[in-house]
């Protein structure tokens, strides 16, 4: 073996190789995936899975696109980077794209980063920006590690161990109208610079924020003058249904935060401003990246965009999420208490008594990818190019995995 060749062996083997390798913050993985193809994955001893979460939303396109796999490749025999003292026609194009698909008004703009969270960050300068020096998130979410979008973050075993964070977050109740009016009336709404929402939150188990919630929150930073942000991370790119979540409750926010899918796999995220107003507050060196923009990410970005948009993928992510409904309530499965979420961003509610890692494990040695967002739930985010029959598939051996879940408990 040359130090170029990717190392082999059987599945234990290669877990043990990682133990020695790499930081154990996430734990041991549960599997060695060594290719994949559609919505299908195999590991390092030749089994295959469903892949019905997408590495978390990003897959946009599924495993091995044609379309995405010869746009790399082509890109890669161009150049991969350049610094950002100059730009690109990928960089570039990706911009306009994304500000058309998004709707976005005259002076709007993007600004590429490499994750979401470094998507975040750069919410929070732009915040920052209009001197105010309190940022409202909600209860439940999740907008990234770094110790900026960890502020955010409300998860307090992922902050307590790092604090003192970034000062001056307040948090509210998420859906709650009345308690976001009080936080942003009077003078406490006036040291408030933005309101960061997800309008799912999808690591608390997939739950939706309803439109008229959206609308509110929307009438009343304008009232206050306060920044609506919404963190569109997982719910970008076509997952719920609409190019963007924001769109199914037809508002237009101050800015929204990309990465996921937006590029199929390949690094990339985005702050995008709408208006002027919200774009001029960010000035010449007020941030910047060394990978952000790339024209490799760019121009897979680009690519999934052409695909998304060309094969009807928006809509067909709408169909998936009527045929999963179908399926499950004709199941009749009372052990399945609900469906949440939007699109192919979905949350399955289980009943008292049935852990929702147990399925999840059950699932995977079934040959299903899923995960347990939170104890009673499994979250399928599926690639978007995901067929009714391999839903179809999972939904009829629903019963058989809750069943050896429950034996795991027992």
């Amino acid at each position: 073996m040359t130090r170029s060749t990717p190392p082999t062996g059987t599945q234990e083997e290669l877990l043990g190789r990682y133990d020695h390798a790499l930081l154990g913050v996430f734990g041991r993985p549960g599997r060695v995936l060594v290719r994949g193809e559609g919505c299908e994955v195999w590991d390092a001893d030749g089994n295959r899975y469903l892949d019905l979460l997408a590495g978390i939303a990003v897959n946009a396109l599924g495993h091995a696109h044609p379309d995405l796999v010869a746009a790399l490749r082509e890109q890669v025999g161009e150049f991969v980077h350049v610094s950002n003292f100059f730009t690109t026609v990928p960089q570039i194009a990706l911009a306009e794209r994304l500000l058309d698909v998004a709707g976005a008004p005259e002076g709007s703009a993007v600004f590429f980063t490499n994750s979401g969270t470094e998507s975040i960050e750069a919410a929070v300068k732009l915040a920052r920006r209009t001197g105010r020096p309190r940022i409202l998130a909600a209860e439940g979410a999740f907008h990234g590690r770094s110790t900026g979008a960890l502020a955010l973050t409300a998860r307090a075993a992922y902050r307590e161990p790092f604090e003192p964070l970034l000062p001056g977050v307040g948090r509210v109740p998420f859906g709650d109208v009345d308690a976001l009016e009080r936080a942003l009336s009077g003078t406490a709404g006036e040291s408030v610079s933005a309101l960061v929402l997800e309008p799912i939150q999808g690591e608390s188990g997939v739950v939706p924020a309803d439109v008229e919630y959206l609308r509110r929150a929307r009438d009343l930073t304008s009232a206050a003058g306060v920044l609506l942000v919404l963190d569109e991370i997982q719910t970008g790119i076509g997952r719920t249904g609409a190019w963007f979540a924001f769109q199914r409750a037809g508002i237009v926010p101050d800015a929204i935060t990309l990465a996921k899918g937006l590029a199929g796999g390949v690094p990339i995220g985005a702050l995008v401003t709408f208006g002027s107003q919200v774009t001029g507050l960010l000035r010449k060196g007020d941030h910047g990246t060394t990978f952000g923009g790339n024209p490799l990410a760019c121009r897979a970005g680009l690519t999934v965009l052409d695909v998304v948009e060309r094969d009807g993928l928006v809509d067909h992510a709408g169909e998936m999420e009527r045929e999963f409904r179908s399926r499950v309530q004709a199941l009749g499965d009372d052990r399945l208490t609900e469906v949440r979420g939007a699109g192919l961003l979905l949350g399955l509610g289980l009943a008292e008594g049935i852990v929702a890692a147990d399925v999840a494990a059950a699932a995977l040695e079934a040959g299903y990818v899923v995960n347990a967002a939170r104890p009673d739930t499994i979250r399928l985010a599926p690639p978007l190019v995901v067929t009714a029959e391999q839903l179809g598939r999972f939904v009829d051996d629903l019963p058989r995995l809750l069943d050896t879940a429950a034996r795991r408990e027992g």
